[in-house]
């Protein structure tokens, strides 16, 4: 196959610690969820840690649990005390300091919850899309997860009565057409389990996408096996979006595992998230890129680090996200670059940023400058009347006429609105005084 020695980093390794464990065992998801390093003893004699890394360890774990898979641990570089792979999953004791613009539900998940008692079960922030959190476990906690205040509370999965509950919104609110599922990491559940889930949002006629959120490619990729994608295929159309950080974490078996998901015919995305020292330099975002696209997986959003608590230590400037975007756009293909994007506080979504590529306009020209720094001018055509595309009622869904919020309520010709007024306004408050 062309180009096959690009499609993973390294070849994986296996840890001396388990170096006499079966080919079977090894290889068994259950195992590896089984045997999770979470005791910070065990740590220090793997990592070959000091007795203060240890204890600093120890300390940390108040804020937020600790599991390594197994498979995930054995790819760390002993030698380099910061190895992406060590950073992101080794907590410190940064974790436990708490900064001002620190929140612990930065993303208003909960306050976005439409229905009393489903708090950290339901989201439901745009107008077509929700979220249901169907575990809080995880293979591996990343040190970075903007879900800590729930991440590890418990291994077991939602009960299936709140699932129900749940669904039972989905049926009444009819603009609903894409559910994600996500945790926690729904992957971590039992595949009978996961399949009753599905198989319960399926049920539901006006739901047209289901999506799942997982990071076990990564951490875990033997989750990925022929059961699950089997399973999976019955339920099309199915997305998955994944998460890796950095080249380092493709190896050959997570690249196996992408593979086999594609191969079910199941799209599969990737979520990258820009981390301090990690991943925060755009040759580093380059190579990633370049390895997902080689191994069939779509990049789809870099993500500026959420203003969850104790993780300040990972933050960038936003500056350099950008910076980033400058030196893929127009250097690597178009549909191996992510959307750049900052999931806004309070339950604001994810706003996309990049560089800005319009140099100025006129009434009748743009002028825009490429990645190379030429720039040139589009001419608009001339007389220029609006005109709607013909018969266009025979091809718009009714229910997206109904859902026209924001800015593009005030651009749109179906609707009288001619403003949006913050809310709280000084001098609005003046006029009622």
């Amino acid at each position: 196959m062309s180009g096959q020695n690009y499609l993973y980093f390294a070849k994986a390794k296996r840890h001396t610690y388990w170096k006499d464990i079966s080919e079977r065992d090894w290889f068994d998801w259950n195992w590896q969820i089984k045997n999770r390093v979470t005791d910070p003893l065990l740590l220090q004699k793997l990592l070959h840690l000091s007795g203060k890394e240890t204890k600093n360890i120890q300390d940390s774990l108040k804020i937020l649990r600790m599991a390594l898979s197994p498979y995930f641990l054995s790819q760390i570089d002993m030698d380099d005390p910061h190895c992406p792979i060590r950073m992101q999953s080794v907590p410190t004791l940064y974790e436990t300091i708490i900064s001002k613009a620190d929140h612990e539900d930065p993303l208003n998940e909960e306050e976005d919850c439409p229905v009393k008692g489903l708090e950290g079960v339901l989201t439901h922030r745009y107008p077509d899309r929700l979220i249901i959190y169907v575990t809080y476990q995880c293979s591996m906690y990343c040190r970075h997860c903007t879900r800590r205040r729930h991440a590890g509370e418990t291994d077991i999965p939602t009960p299936l009565p709140l699932i129900e509950k749940a669904v039972d919104y989905i049926r009444k609110t009819k603009n609903i057409r894409d559910v994600l599922i996500s945790g926690g990491d729904p992957l971590t559940l039992k595949t009978e389990y996961l399949e009753k889930i599905i198989k319960l949002i399926r049920t539901v006629k006006h739901v047209e996408v289901v999506r799942i959120g997982t990071r076990v490619p990564v951490v875990m990729p033997m989750r990925i096996t022929d059961e699950l994608i089997t399973m999976l295929k019955k339920y099309h159309p199915i997305w998955i979006n994944t998460h890796f950080n950095h080249p380092k974490e493709m190896t050959d078996l997570s690249s196996r595992a992408c593979q086999k998901i594609v191969d079910g015919g199941i799209p599969l995305g990737n979520q990258t998230v820009l981390l301090r020292g990690i991943n925060n330099h755009p040759l580093i975002i380059k190579k990633l890129m370049k390895l997902l696209v080689a191994n069939r997986v779509r990049p789809y959003y870099l993500f500026q680090c959420d203003l969850s608590q104790g993780i300040e230590h990972f933050r960038t400037k936003i500056s350099e996200g950008i910076e980033i975007i400058e030196n893929l756009r127009g250097h690597t293909s178009g549909f191996a670059i992510p959307v750049f994007a900052v999931d806004g506080l309070g339950g604001g979504g994810k706003t996309p940023l990049g560089p800005n590529y319009v140099v100025s306009q006129s009434n009748h020209k743009w002028v825009f400058r490429n990645f190379e720094g030429l720039m040139f001018a589009y001419t608009e055509p001339k007389d220029y009347t609006y005109e709607p595309p013909s018969q266009m009622d025979k091809y718009i869904d009714e229910e997206d006429k109904k859902h026209i919020l924001g800015v593009s309520e005030i651009l749109s010709s179906q609707s009288n609105k001619v403003n949006i007024i913050p809310e709280g306004l000084a001098r609005h408050k003046r006029r009622t005084k």
